[in-house]
């Protein structure tokens, strides 16, 4: 009887050892501060992928590019370096996504929700092989990426000329088809370049006056709707990574995924809400752009979309069928 005691109670440690030894932990790095809901929103994912496996996946979350800065982490992904998962601006590897590129052209959004679902049809739509060497988890966007200055108010486009603006990725092509000088930086190095005087303005949502205290160092912000461009930002795994999981895994990191994707867009139109908001409460002046005006920004903005469809066409893409996906999606 004491030996079938034993050997049961060694067959239990090695169930026990078993069940221990199934559990894979990944590491997700975010440029997000902890602090922004978007952070927020990437670390609650983290704790639904380990609920919903029953604790067989566990995710380390690093928000405020405590493991890997913002523009290395795509790449740090790719080769299965400090990070497995990320999150970060596609405009932060500028040229690397040509297809994903023309989602973040001034087309005039209006909406997180709206630059959400376009980003994720478009990929869904082309598959661009660009992503080809990580495993996407999903997309998600930006409401309006609006101009807001420090000392000057832009009532014209003229008003623009020559001033020094924060923008990153497509964002600056933007700013230099309408006169202004772009400075590409991170969100991060945004606030004190603003606060010196480094830069006369930055191109941003309007949540980021609060998500990034940028409220603070701006006293105006342009209404340029007609040229309202977002800022695409990718989830993407480890494509060997990936392969270890099984497939019942997989399949619920995917559902979460579909869901998220929705979180992380309405959390962006609510941002953008409690960033008006903060802004105001700043004192911050909202520059209203009257029809006639709005459209001479439009068409001043379109040679970024004839020029996108010329340079992508040279490395075969078929630029003008994704610019029309897009508007059509709209």
């Amino acid at each position: 009887m004491k030996k079938w005691s034993v050997l049961l109670a060694l067959l239990l440690c090695l169930s026990w050892a078993s069940h221990v030894s199934a559990k894979t932990t990944f590491r997700y790095s975010n440029f997000f501060p902890p602090t922004h809901i978007q952070s927020q929103l990437a670390e609650s994912w983290c704790k639904e992928v380990e609920k919903r496996t029953n604790g067989e996946v566990v995710i380390q979350y690093f928000p405020a590019s405590t493991l890997t800065k913002a523009d290395q982490t795509y790449g740090e992904v790719v080769s299965g370096g400090i990070a497995d998962i990320g999150m970060t601006a596609l405009g932060y590897s500028r040229g690397r996504f040509p297809v994903a590129e023309a989602i973040d052209l001034p087309m005039g959004y209006t909406s997180g929700v709206q630059a959400t679902a376009v980003a994720n049809a478009m990929y869904e739509k082309f598959k661009p092989e660009e992503f080809n060497e990580t495993h996407i988890l999903f997309f998600h966007a930006h409401g309006p990426g609006l101009i807001h200055t420090r000392d000057k108010e832009i009532n014209t486009l003229e008003d623009l000329k020559g001033l020094k603006i924060r923008s990153t990725g497509t964002s600056g092509l933007v700013m230099d088809a309408l006169g202004a000088s772009p400075v590409g930086t991170s969100m991060r190095e945004c606030y004190p370049m603003l606060q010196k005087g480094v830069v006369d303005g930055s191109c941003h949502p309007i949540e980021s006056n609060k998500g990034w205290k940028l409220g603070e160092v701006v006293h105006y912000m342009i209404q340029n709707f007609s040229t309202a461009y977002t800022t695409t930002f990718g989830v993407f795994m480890n494509k060997n990574q990936w392969s270890k999981l099984t497939p019942e895994q997989q399949n619920a990191i995917m559902k979460i995924n579909r869901e998220w994707a929705v979180k992380h867009a309405e959390a962006w139109d609510e941002s953008d809400k409690e960033g008006m908001a903060f802004f105001k409460e700043k004192g911050g002046v909202v520059i209203p752009q009257s029809a006639d005006e709005a459209e001479k920004w439009r068409e001043a903005a379109l040679p970024v979309l004839d020029n996108y469809i010329k340079k992508v066409s040279e490395k075969g893409v078929d630029g003008k069928a994704v610019v029309d996906f897009i508007k059509a999606n709209m």
